[in-house]
């Protein structure tokens, strides 16, 4: 499996291309605002996109999957954890932060926590992580040892846990749970900032309580 990172929109958010080069198959993780970089990597690679997934609802990390859609031919599942459905219909909230985002198509899939997601002959778990809001996920792909993390974890960090649906308590029981129970190599690819892995994190992150 190939992975792009393109760093997108105001916030810096982090939207992944994920690539199975036998099958021609694609998926995207998170998109962000403005995705038309990764709209022509898909077109130089000859891809076609089957998925959108999304770790959560939040508007900076749902803001380019209208654009994303209207350029597939196909149809294409768009999948979402249905804790996360009530902030999809409030557009993830933009308006609370002074953003404006244009009708959203429904999630035609839902997450569930044990999923097991398919990407041509990749398979990629679903994990719940509740705690920065409460359908939270991230996907896991053993066979390329790398977690797509969102906004649980980030670089010696976490996510905010202060925005309505949060806990703190969640987010570090999730972390824990979901997260340092991983390989210690397994990499961290973050909603924003740098990757990291499981085993720096155990070791340097000051943010995950007990």
């Amino acid at each position: 499996m190939k992975i792009s990172t393109f760093t997108l929109g105001p916030l810096g958010n982090n939207s992944y291309l994920l690539a199975d080069p036998s099958s021609g198959q694609a998926a995207v993780i998170d998109p962000s605002f403005d995705p038309q970089p990764l709209l022509d990597e898909t077109e130089r690679q000859n891809l076609a996109i089957t998925a959108i997934w999304l770790t959560h609802a939040h508007f900076d990390h749902i803001a380019g999957c209208a654009q994303i859609l209207q350029a597939c031919r196909a149809p294409v599942a768009l999948a979402l954890h249905p804790a996360d459905l009530p902030l999809w219909k409030e557009k993830g909230g933009a308006r609370m932060f002074g953003f404006q985002l244009d009708s959203l198509p429904e999630p035609n899939t839902q997450l569930q926590h044990g999923q097991m997601l398919r990407l041509g002959e990749n398979q990629i778990i679903v994990r719940h992580t509740p705690g920065h809001c409460p359908g939270h996920v991230v996907f896991y792909a053993p066979a390329s040892q790398v977690v797509f993390s969102g906004d649980l974890i980030f670089y010696r960090s976490i996510g905010r846990s202060d925005l309505p649906g949060g806990s703190n308590s969640q987010l570090s029981a999730s972390i824990r749970s979901q997260i340092y129970s991983l390989p210690p190599e397994v990499l961290l690819l973050p909603g924003h900032g740098p990757q990291t892995s499981v085993q720096e994190e155990i070791d340097e992150n000051p943010y995950v309580g007990p």
